[in-house]
């Protein structure tokens, strides 16, 4: 019964160490800035679309392995059982197996711009992976003064929108940014909730995270207007006539909102209570951005 239990035990903190909900943040921009391209050009190529996904997702994977390996650095992680390297006790391993999932998740990007002759879309991505790097990685760190919400925005947003976009349609148009500001605000959202269970550890190690500056009562307010912001927006653009009518579909996903709103307004200061915050929004990203690239593909047919 006890070995059961141990292995019960490290399955679940293995589960939680690869964070596969958080792909989710890889997923849905491609998804949403492809929706846009089809919504405008009634088209799809299938190959560049699965290239990109699958590259997205590779290059999620180094961003989350690397960050455990940084995180080793400075003692943030201490307590963090389902962390990779305290899991594995190897940190060398964690941090070339990160760089692999990022040389070949390029190489994918890189085939993309080799089939287009077009280096725009590999440039976007690279920049986006400098700017994931400087969240974590020394000496930048800026994660650490409660900058990695708005580099999750740009990054996340309007840049891998962008880049999925033009990997479509080798054009720049005004629309793929409104539909970007909404992705980029529900993946700031994901990182804004890791912060509420874990205030004691920033503290510790230094890290001024928005919560540690604004306290939890205080920041699950904030949370509830960042979170609510999704669907103002997007009723607005529908009204200004940037989106149509069909991206009101994302309503459908305002149940999971409240239910995160709620949640981590009655349980902020409760650590382990609050700290499944995080999964619901990775729910609420992942079905706001896949019903607002459905609204938007029903909008080019």
């Amino acid at each position: 019964m006890a070995t059961s239990f141990v292995k019960q035990s490290n399955s679940r903190l293995w589960l939680a160490a690869i964070k596969p909900p958080m792909y989710s943040v890889a997923i849905i921009p491609i998804w949403v800035g492809t929706a846009v391209a089809v919504a405008e050009t009634k088209t799809i190529d299938l190959r560049i679309f699965s290239t990109f996904l699958t590259s997205a997702i590779l290059i999620i994977a180094w961003l989350n392995l690397s960050n455990d390996v940084f995180d080793s650095e400075t003692g943030i992680d201490e307590n963090k059982a389902h962390s990779l390297v305290n899991l594995t006790g190897n940190k060398p391993l964690i941090f070339w197996l990160s760089n692999l999932f990022l040389i070949v998740g390029l190489l994918g990007i890189s085939a993309i711009a080799w089939w287009q002759q077009d280096l725009s879309v590999i440039g976007l991505i690279l920049l986006c992976c400098a700017l994931g790097y400087t969240y974590q990685g020394p000496p930048f760190r800026l994660g650490y003064q409660g900058l990695g919400e708005i580099i999750c925005f740009v990054t996340f947003g309007p840049m891998a929108v962008a880049a999925a976009y033009y990997s479509q349609t080798q054009t720049w148009s005004p629309y793929f940014l409104a539909a970007s500001v909404i992705v980029g605000i529900a993946t700031s959202v994901i990182l804004f909730c890791s912060h509420f269970h874990q205030v004691e550890d920033d503290l510790a190690a230094g890290k001024r995270s928005p919560i540690v500056r604004l306290g939890t009562k205080r920041g699950a307010q904030v949370l509830t207007w960042l979170g609510s912001s999704i669907y103002a927006f997007t009723v607005l653009f529908v009204i200004l006539g940037i989106f149509s009518v069909w991206t009101l579909l994302i309503l459908l996903s305002l149940p999971l909102a409240l239910q995160l709103f709620r949640h981590v307004n009655q349980y902020h200061n409760q650590p382990e209570l609050v700290s499944n915050c995080k999964f619901i929004a990775v729910g609420m990203h992942f079905c706001s951005g896949l019903l607002l690239g459905l609204g938007l593909v029903l909008t080019g047919w």
